[in-house]
């Protein structure tokens, strides 16, 4: 909050002047020309003002640049690294506390408890009963059957039905029998189960996915399926962060293109396999720029660096210590992180690449001007 009344405050000191230059025959008419579209201005600034307003400048030099194809995208676990937990025991459900699509769990960590005490038909005391009765039954037929009074077969079932009855009373009583836990480490992708629902035994509660390994897949529209063979990587952008994450930072690799759309579908899928080093979400939906072969001697700018006027893109150039302009100029593709510009800049310019919306303010600053200075 004091961060912003500061910048507040320094771009209430900004002003808006008229550099005076020297100017040649055909740089006067251009200055001319300039003052009737809209009073020729520059924009004012001192280092310290700047400083405090976060403006940084940059010159731009013509380098690489990938080509870009825009597509949408989602990311998606990779195959292999998900479970799904299963009722042992029917009865209620109770989440742990906390637990909730999203919540990260350990590899054997209790995730939800099922408990039958409020069942008129109580399941854990009736394996009690059947288990109590099926074990003395056991016992009086290990006496007999050594006396030839019940015979081997006889005894054989017995056992076997005290064996099951034993199986379904420790799964009731025991510490984990009514408990579910995760098989392996990870985070809760889809509760099949709401909390107080009754299951049933083997019914599919919660999905259970790790996020070491994810996919990207991209739906490419089909006019660009004549280039899809250069693309090398690609950067994308979810809709819960402003962060550009790179494929190519993240180990990541092209695994498939396809060579065909789906059915019923415009679009080509192309899919990335990447480690989830940061914190991306499977089952998000991202703005995907996948990368194709890099073109040399390209001028661009951080995306940072435009401002946007009514459809119109600018960028503000320092031409001194302390002077700004605003420049018009013409924007190609797109990486998500810098901006191809095809005309109005060139190489050895410094351009404004933070605090671009500073300067913009300052140059609509309604202030009277301070001074003037010769460049």
């Amino acid at each position: 909050m004091k961060k912003n009344i500061l910048i507040t405050s320094v771009l209430s000191m900004l002003v808006m002047v008229s550099c005076q230059h020297k100017h040649t025959h055909s740089e006067e008419a251009d200055a001319h020309e300039g003052e009737e579209k809209g009073h020729s201005t520059e924009i004012v600034i001192s280092p310290e003002q700047a400083h405090q307003a976060g403006i940084v400048a940059e010159i731009i030099k013509p380098g690489n640049f990938s080509g870009v194809i825009p597509a949408g995208g989602k990311i998606l676990a990779a195959s292999g690294n998900e479970a799904t937990i299963v009722a042992t025991v029917p009865g209620i459900v109770r989440f742990q506390r906390g637990i909730t699509e999203g919540t990260s769990v350990s590899k054997g960590g209790t995730v939800f408890t099922i408990s039958a005490d409020k069942l008129q038909d109580n399941p854990a005391k009736q394996a009690a009963i059947a288990y109590q009765t099926a074990k003395k039954e056991y016992e009086r037929a290990a006496k007999l059957v050594k006396d030839n009074i019940v015979t081997q077969k006889e005894f054989n079932s017995i056992r076997a039905n005290y064996e099951s009855a034993k199986i379904a009373y420790e799964a009731f009583s025991g510490s984990k029998g009514g408990s579910g836990t995760s098989p392996i480490s990870g985070y809760v992708k889809t509760c099949l189960v709401k909390e107080g629902d009754y299951v049933s035994v083997g019914q599919p509660m919660m999905n259970v996915t790790q996020t070491r390994k994810l996919y990207l897949k991209a739906n490419v529209p089909e006019r660009y399926y004549s280039i899809l063979g250069t693309v090398k990587s690609a950067k994308f952008k979810t809709a819960y962060s402003d962060r550009i994450y790179n494929i190519g930072a993240m180990n990541g690799r092209l695994v498939a293109t396809g060579k065909s759309t789906g059915d019923g579908s415009p679009y080509i899928p192309v899919t990335f396999e990447f480690n989830n080093q940061a914190d991306v979400m499977p089952g998000a939906f991202v703005e995907t720029y996948l990368l194709t072969s890099e073109r040399p001697g390209v001028i661009s700018v951080p995306v940072s660096a435009l401002t946007d006027e009514n459809g119109v893109n600018f960028v503000y150039i320092q031409t001194d210590a302390t002077c700004y302009e605003r420049r018009e100029v013409e924007i190609g593709e797109t990486d998500g992180e810098r901006v191809e510009i095809k005309s109005g800049l060139k190489g050895g310019e410094k351009v404004v690449t933070k605090g671009a919306t500073q300067v913009r303010l300052a140059s609509a600053s309604t202030s009277l001007p301070a001074h003037s200075h010769q460049h």
